[in-house]
């Protein structure tokens, strides 16, 4: 089947990328042949694909009328929501703005995933964003937090973590508490710094408006009028997590973040994280989103790291257990 697409010629080289990158993959993905021919572009091929790809390039054209750029890692995930049948959000996707940061730039999802993720953030009172490393589940809360306080919305931000790493104890560390506790937090200042800027997040933080502590430090408070991040909540126990819940006040919105393939806890069965989302999966204003690797924004390479070992795990839980090394 053969389909033609009306183009106006200054969109041809932004639509094909670099080198034609982005028409490359397109037809990779697809199976298609791209042809430019007079005033449009020729698309060859199964119907169904020729289809599917013609909606994908009508939306990346209004993209482009919107005077948004399309480089390779941004076509790649709009392939992938043609992929999905969802086409028709590539445009909401790439005008969707859900932050600005200090120099100016402006934040957006990069998946459809991430949108999703976003958008119940939005709309929920509490929302816990399960996914693997890269995939923007902190930055994006990070980025929700930071836009209901300059909205006034919220009065004050708190960032926790539960001070559990890679089997590491606090007592074993240097310094005093601050000392000890601040390098299982410098994800979360790194995502304020970005966004607030370097000066201004230190003054936040002295006058109270942004508190970072360890997750203990929650117990036996009531947290109201604010935005409330728990993040690593993979390592939190059944007993912490249904605590760091029960702080909810009024006027405050939570988001749980965690990766449950990274469980550090000594009886990971335990983790807070995995039971939570399975009591609270059906309770209304409570959202549960699950970013996987088709969401890595980080470099791809990240993403094939994490699929490779995806695979290996599949491959391992298939076996008899009489063929597993111990």
């Amino acid at each position: 089947m053969t389909r033609t697409i009306e183009l106006e010629n200054d969109l041809y080289a932004e639509l094909f990328g670099s080198y034609d990158g982005n028409a490359r993959e397109i037809e990779k993905a697809f199976g298609v042949r791209l042809f430019t021919i007079g005033g449009g572009l020729q698309v060859v091929g199964d119907e169904k694909k020729v289809e599917t790809v013609s909606k994908l390039i009508e939306n990346v054209v209004a993209v482009l009328n919107e005077g948004h750029s399309v480089d390779k890692e941004k076509m790649l995930r709009f392939i992938e929501l043609a992929r999905d049948g969802r086409a028709e959000e590539i445009l909401p996707l790439a005008s969707d703005v859900k932050a600005v940061t200090a120099s100016g730039k402006r934040i957006r999802c990069l998946s459809a995933g991430q949108k999703d993720y976003a958008d119940a953030i939005e709309k929920h009172t509490l929302t816990f964003g399960i996914g693997p490393a890269g995939s923007g589940k902190t930055f994006l809360a990070v980025a929700a937090a930071v836009t209901a306080f300059r909205k006034s919305d919220v009065s004050r931000i708190i960032l926790t973590r539960p001070a559990l790493e890679a089997g590491e104890r606090l007592g074993f560390l240097p310094g005093d508490l601050k000392e000890k506790v601040d390098p299982y937090l410098i994800p979360l200042y790194d995502a304020l710094k970005e966004l607030f800027g370097v000066e201004a997040t230190a003054r936040l933080v002295e006058r109270g408006a942004i508190e970072v502590a360890p997750l203990a430090y929650m117990r036996g408070r009531t947290l109201t009028n604010a935005f409330v991040i728990l993040d690593e909540a993979q390592n939190t126990t059944r007993e912490q997590m249904k605590m760091f819940l029960t702080r909810l006040g009024n006027g405050c919105k939570m988001v749980v973040t965690g990766d449950i393939t990274q469980i550090d806890l000594p009886d990971k069965s335990r983790s807070g994280l995995i039971e939570a989302v399975e009591v609270l999966g059906g309770v209304e204003d409570i959202a549960v989103c699950r970013l996987m690797s088709a969401d890595i924004v980080r470099h791809g390479l990240v993403r094939r790291i994490i699929k490779a070992y995806d695979e290996k795990a599949s491959a391992s839980e298939e076996r008899p257990m009489s063929q597993r090394r111990e």
